[in-house]
């Protein structure tokens, strides 16, 4: 069967962005909040200090060694790689993300992006403008990264915005589904508990810690 591709090529503003919701001031969730499920989300922003401080231990516990494993070997490559974006977090950027939830891309292109009518520039807050003068040239080169899924290549696209970030295109809800499929296997198989009913219990033991 032919493979779909599907591109993120649509820019959207920073305060739509995902990656606007992104946890900063806990360093620990902040590296694990795409890796987590939802379920595991709730359950920490529930608890209190010391409860969080217990999840973070049981949170590798209930995992094979193999994922923490997997899991350290990206996390030392984007301190490595991305400390450009962001010195102190460079986990909490957009392509730290999306590489400690799906790894290593497939492939990484540089393709032209001609797609100026849906762009928000730099220093056009919420704007839609397909004025190029004066517009830095890095922004019309979108960053793609493909992964293969089932029998589609899904792609990431990130395009700069100054002065040193990498921002995550943003497409059709057709894509989102195609991703969201990508991410949710990545979850499971990659960083999937051992036994959920037995993990899903001593969470909720924690939300009497005090």
């Amino acid at each position: 069967m032919k493979k779909m591709f599907i591109l993120f090529l649509a820019l959207v503003s920073a305060g739509a962005c995902s990656m606007a919701m992104m946890p900063s001031k806990d360093p620990w969730y902040a590296q694990h909040y795409f890796i987590m499920q939802d379920f595991e989300r709730e359950t920490y922003r529930s608890l209190s200090d010391a409860g969080k401080l217990d999840f973070q231990k049981l949170f590798w516990e209930a995992r094979p060694a193999q994922s923490k494993a997997e899991f350290d070997g990206r996390l030392a490559y984007i301190d490595l790689n991305f400390k450009r974006e962001n010195f102190e977090q460079p986990w909490n950027t957009d392509r730290a993300r999306v590489l400690l939830l799906n790894g290593k891309p497939a492939h990484i292109d540089q393709r032209q992006n001609d797609n100026w009518g849906m762009a928000v520039p730099v220093g056009v807050p919420g704007g839609v403008t397909t004025e190029r003068a004066g517009e830095d040239v890095g922004a019309s080169t979108v960053e793609v990264w493909s992964y293969p899924f089932e029998n589609q290549i899904v792609e990431y696209g990130f395009l700069f915005q100054l002065p040193n970030k990498w921002k995550q295109s943003q497409g059709s809800a057709a894509a989102s589904r195609y991703m969201g499929g990508l991410e949710k296997q990545n979850r499971l198989s990659v960083y999937g508990v051992r036994n959920e009913d037995d993990y899903k219990q001593k969470l909720e033991a924690l939300k009497a810690v005090k």
